[in-house]
């Protein structure tokens, strides 16, 4: 059995533990809050947007895009959002195994060497960079304050290499925030843009015969397509994001409820250690007394 100097030393080390991770979810809950407001706020719009556009290419106007046509271009384009630091749970875990899926089917399909990686987020590009990929860019700062800014620069490389013919699809996989205890891990395909989706769940209805478009529906396509496309990473850094700030706060409130728990029992035996000593104590003193 420990001493009663270890145990408490053990107790003082946790308590102080207990100390850093109450902080820790109290920021990371603070943060949570302004990702949730942001999320919150973006997707309606983003649906919104990307319903009008569903009207215009489904609606039997005879209006197409190059970014809804399929290409045959010899690479494949795979966008993983992560964060820049751990202490999140399987967040980040998560996103590699499912990464590392993708990665292994793109490259049956094309060759490893013709997979492009775009890793958000320190922790899933040093996975890239382990397993031999080759990484085509650094997007560390979209990880950990999502910019539409960045993200319209990240979204305007991907649509021009597609524009070009070099990639025949362009992947996404992030985690879509539904609660702070549930994040949803998903993966979907960015380019070719398939509005299929949203007119199966009623989103898109078809345009009305006598509805008038100025100029005209393929200037509105080639206007609003590709701040869609825009929009879209945007949106999906800031899913990413909750979700990070989400996982982060669950796991900081698991461990300090583990701390406590680890409190009491070491208090608990501690109690009982120095109970067990002054009984041992007073059986000496009654033993000598009585020789």
């Amino acid at each position: 059995m420990a001493s009663l100097k270890e145990i408490k030393g053990r107790i003082s080390s946790i308590q102080g533990t207990l100390k850093i991770t109450s902080a820790m979810k109290m920021v990371a809950s603070a943060k949570l809050h302004k990702a949730q407001a942001a999320i919150e706020g973006m997707l309606p719009y983003e649906r919104g947007l990307s319903g009008i556009l569903s009207r215009f290419l489904s609606g039997g106007l005879g209006v197409q895009s190059p970014f809804a046509v399929p290409n045959k271009g010899a690479k494949v384009a795979v966008v993983a959002f992560s964060s820049n630091s751990s202490l999140c749970g399987g967040f980040n875990s998560n996103v590699a195994r499912l990464l590392g899926e993708r990665l292994e089917a793109c490259s049956r399909e094309v060759g490893k060497d013709n997979v492009l990686v775009y890793p958000v987020g320190r922790k899933v590009a040093e996975a890239v960079r382990k397993w031999g990929y080759a990484v085509a860019g650094d997007f560390q700062h979209l990880s950990g304050k999502p910019g539409y800014p960045e993200s319209a620069q990240l979204a305007e490389q991907l649509m021009d290499l597609y524009l070009r013919g070099e990639v025949r699809r362009v992947e996404l996989i992030y985690h879509h925030f539904k609660s702070t205890s549930t994040q949803e891990l998903r993966t979907e395909t960015y380019l070719p843009i398939d509005f299929s989706a949203c007119c199966e769940a009623g989103v898109a209805a078809a345009v009305p015969g006598d509805y008038l478009v100025e100029p005209s529906p393929a200037a509105v396509v080639r206007s609003l397509l590709p701040k869609v496309l825009r929009l879209r990473i945007y949106t999906v850094a800031l899913d990413s994001s909750a979700s990070e700030h989400a996982a982060r706060t669950m796991a900081m409130q698991v461990a300090t409820d583990n701390a406590n728990e680890l409190i009491q029992d070491l208090t608990l035996l501690y109690n009982k250690s120095r109970q067990q000593a002054i009984t041992n104590e007073l059986l000496d003193i009654v033993g000598g007394t009585m020789a």
